[in-house]
């Protein structure tokens, strides 16, 4: 089941990296909500399964313990009945040899009997004390499953809210809701670098976009929002690296250089240029 989260959260996060050209902040509401549709049909029907699998699971294991506990009784009543049957055998043994008196043999047989149900009380009361934890492993489970996907309906729609937001500023705040929910969110570090670009905030976006590549050296956006800030801060050297490196990670970035603002300063410079006519021969 977690691997299913997970390939959900992948494909979701994965949306806003698969979009055109234009910046996603900036593409038409109405080409996406077939998909958004899609991930909240997919995330109500994933609730219904853990909820009915919660209730399959406590009719189960309580049908089990119905069945161990008459199991228990039955095998109880059986032993006592063979015990009585290997008495009267023993007593008419006794009686005919005269070991001891019928009253010590009494006492004996009774001690040896309630020995035995003890036992038997103890061995499946450790197997009853088993199955109310693996229970409660599963309720655990279960609720954590339900928790995760309370988080995912909600960082859904902030990214929705921050979709719809007309200015920078209010981008920012969303992608603040979203680290709080989940911190350390890498999706949400690279668009709110993307977000700082355009409010001129070049060093907050190059510090934004090293924490995401602290974590993952290879993410092409982080890469590509980093040699944004390079070129916009006039490290045209690091810039062109990053550019390489982001390419490497992600090919279809390169289809962005040209028509990237942020990119101008980098303009007349040999290796940037290069990377333009590679894009142009490539088409």
């Amino acid at each position: 089941m977690r691997l299913m989260i997970c390939l959900l959260i992948s494909t979701f996060l994965a949306l806003p990296c698969l979009a055109s050209e234009e910046k996603y902040s900036q593409s038409d509401l109405l080409d996406r909500p077939l998909m958004e549709r899609y991930i909240l049909n997919e995330l109500k029907a994933l609730r219904t399964e853990q909820q009915d699998l919660e209730r399959r699971m406590i009719v189960e294991i309580t049908d089990r313990e119905l069945k161990v506990a008459d199991k228990s009784l039955n095998y109880a009543n059986v032993t006592v009945t063979y015990f009585f049957y290997i008495i009267a055998g023993i007593a008419s043994l006794i009686a005919f040899v005269g070991w001891q008196s019928l009253r010590d043999f009494k006492h004996n047989t009774k001690e040896m009997a309630d020995k035995r149900l003890e036992k038997i009380a103890l061995e499946y009361e450790k197997k009853f004390f088993a199955l109310e934890r693996d229970l409660k492993r599963k309720t655990r489970i279960i609720s954590e499953n339900n928790k995760e996907i309370e988080k995912i309906n909600e960082i859904h729609n902030l990214w929705l809210r921050a979709q719809s937001s007309q200015t920078p500023e209010q981008r920012i705040d969303i992608y603040d809701e979203i680290l709080l929910i989940r911190p350390g969110d890498l999706e949400a570090l690279t668009y709110k670098a993307d977000a700082a670009m355009e409010i001129k905030e070049y060093n907050w976006a190059l510090s934004l976009c090293n924490r995401v590549l602290e974590l993952d050296n290879t993410n092409g956006p982080a890469l590509y929002q980093r040699a944004c800030a390079y070129s916009r801060l006039g490290i045209e050297e690091l810039a062109i690296e990053d550019l390489e490196r982001a390419i490497d990670a992600s090919p279809s970035i390169r289809d962005l250089l040209a028509d990237e603002q942020d990119l101008e300063p980098l303009r007349g410079n040999e290796k940037f240029e290069h990377l333009l006519i590679h894009h142009a021969t490539t088409d």
